[in-house]
């Protein structure tokens, strides 16, 4: 029950990609490609309905002698993120369904590589890094299946609609097929407000309109965030957000408690414009993205 994509190195080493890794020069990548012509974060490998498609996010790459920004990942094909720097896609796994974990806060995220469990400060769970050091827990795949440690160091089986205790919180993997699972970031959530937003990015200033309601405007943190997370296009790492947002902090730290609140403040202006403030939500994994509904439109205007 996973998705992912084997492909080879030029040297030809083969690893394999899932949901919601970033091919990049960072660090943190999934991929790590140490190219000056390869972007700290490149592309992202994103589960798109039922198909793996490989997105770009501050670099391009070509498929066929013709550049594009995004590409429907399929075996034999061959994406060029520089001229002499190939990457042979060897195979494409797409089950007919995959895990998600129910909890507070989580917002059933695909269960994809190794992610963390932590607590947020307004109450319930959120996912990131499987190394955090406050993880309460930690989820990794094993073979044909999920394991959960906590940090105490108990571990737990991952069974299907079976509930995991984790401190007060109660824990419930679910089988969901495929195609919902890869669409569940565009599905009304019940309760949200359904009118389409028209979002309007002049990266320092965001506008969202909707009609007959008046237009909210953003400034400063809270429009960089939206303008950041449209140029993006697709999910990305906190981290990778956060140092695009406040370039001269460096401790990660700071940044995790800078977004934080940031994002708090955010989502409170949305809820009070009656807009829903699942507007900008976790994908899973620690990455944040921003989630539009059938009829939103955006214009990146710089």
């Amino acid at each position: 029950m996973r998705a992912f994509v084997s492909l080879r190195l030029p040297d030809q080493t083969v690893t394999e990609l899932t949901h919601g890794d970033i091919v990049g020069r960072m660090a943190t990548a999934a991929l790590r490609l140490d190219d000056a012509r390869v972007s700290e974060a490149h592309a992202l490998v994103s589960l798109r309905g039922s198909e793996l498609k490989l997105l770009a996010l501050r670099g391009r790459f070509a498929l066929d002698g013709k550049p594009v920004s995004e590409v429907v990942l399929e075996a034999g094909q061959t994406v060029w993120l520089a001229r002499d720097l190939p990457l042979q896609i060897l195979d494409v796994a797409l089950p007919d369904s995959v895990l998600v974990l129910d909890g507070p806060g989580l917002g059933s995220p695909v269960l994809a590589g190794s992610v963390g469990i932590l607590a947020r400060p307004e109450g319930g769970l959120r996912l990131g890094p499987a190394a955090h050091p406050d993880a309460l827990a930690r989820v990794w795949n094993r073979d044909a299946g999920w394991r959960l440690q906590r940090a105490d160091g108990s571990t737990a089986e991952l069974v299907p609609g079976a509930a995991v205790a984790l401190g007060d919180h109660r824990l419930v993997p679910r089988v969901r097929s495929l195609s919902k699972a890869g669409a569940a970031g565009t599905v009304l959530r019940e309760g949200a407000i359904g009118l389409p937003l028209r979002i309007v990015c002049h990266h320092d200033v965001v506008h969202i309109h909707r009609p007959g309601e008046p237009t909210l405007a953003f400034s400063g943190i809270g429009a960089r965030i939206i303008s950041e997370l449209v140029a993006f296009g697709g999910p990305v790492d906190w981290d990778v957000l956060a140092g695009e947002v406040w370039t001269h902090v460096h401790d990660r730290r700071r940044l995790r408690r800078n977004l934080d609140v940031a994002l708090g403040r955010l989502r409170q202006r949305l809820q009070r414009a009656h807009i829903r403030k699942t507007l900008v939500q976790s994908d899973g994994g620690g990455k944040l993205a921003l989630i539009l509904q059938a009829g939103d439109t955006v214009e990146d205007e710089g």
